[in-house]
């Protein structure tokens, strides 16, 4: 069996850079073993996986594994195939994914790239002690949570972001979480990093789920619904964050990089 294959680096304006997302179009399930091995086989933080929707709810079914696990929500993956698609088609300016634990997620035309909706998780506060440690910090300007599955530890500076060292182990004991780290930015309004040693990603390039929850705190504490924002990872990803409603709408830009097919 071969398969269509293709590596997008998402939120980048350039190759190397950005999130890398592996993009396998199917015309039928396989087997979710078959799925995890592929995605082992990419070992790019994520491998998504797409077909026709045949209940109409959306363009396409989307589902996104990690090269360990399968994961509820991927914003860089889902902006990547969105890319795939419309990129394919020069007459249309958006597609939607049906996702089994997300809803159905929108990419559209955005000027020079493109905006991907995703649901908007605003985090609450909570004591993290065991995160804090784990990141080598000892104080924190507020840390909070999302129940499904967000650690939130807020800095006073950009450059403390950078500089933080964590255990991986140390926060990979602690749960299958993706711990985001933010403050205020330099270059852009916001600046972040984003852990998940737990799902088999010691640091994610640039990730927008989690600016699916950056993006109400960030809209709340600096009182307006758009921002601009930087993920201070090795490769680096730039991303314009905008609050509408319930939805964290992302922007940014994506490169082809690779084009082929998968023999199975």
């Amino acid at each position: 069996m071969k398969l269509v294959f293709a590596q997008i680096d998402a939120f980048a304006s350039r190759p190397f850079t950005g999130n890398p997302a592996a993009v396998i179009p199917l015309r039928s399930w396989l087997d979710d073993a078959v799925l995890q091995a592929i995605a082992e086989e990419n070992n790019v933080a994520e491998t998504a996986f797409f077909l026709p929707d045949e209940s109409g709810t959306a363009d396409f079914e989307l589902r996104w594994f990690t090269p360990t696990v399968e994961v509820a929500l991927c914003g860089h993956a889902t902006l990547a195939s969105g890319h795939h698609v419309l990129s394919a088609d020069p007459s249309r300016d958006t597609v939607t994914f049906a996702t089994r634990q997300s809803g159905v997620l929108e990419v559209r035309r955005d000027g020079a790239g493109y905006a991907v909706s995703l649901p908007a998780y605003a985090p609450d506060p909570v004591a993290l002690p065991d995160v804090l440690a784990a990141l080598g910090v000892e104080s924190a300007v507020a840390t909070l949570r999302h129940p499904r599955g967000y650690d939130l530890t807020v800095l006073d500076s950009a450059e403390a972001v950078r500089a933080l060292t964590p255990d991986f182990r140390a926060l990979a004991a602690l749960g299958d979480t993706l711990n985001i780290v933010t403050a205020p930015g330099t270059d852009t309004d916001v600046i972040s990093r984003v852990f998940a040693p737990a799902a088999g990603i010691d640091e994610d390039p640039v990730t927008g789920s989690a600016h699916a929850v950056l993006t109400p705190y960030w809209a709340a504490r600096l009182g307006r619904d758009r921002f601009t924002a930087y993920q201070a990872s090795r490769r680096g990803g730039h991303l314009t964050c905008t609050l509408a409603g319930d939805r964290a709408v992302l922007g940014g830009q994506c490169v082809t990089v690779i084009e082929g097919e998968m023999t199975l």
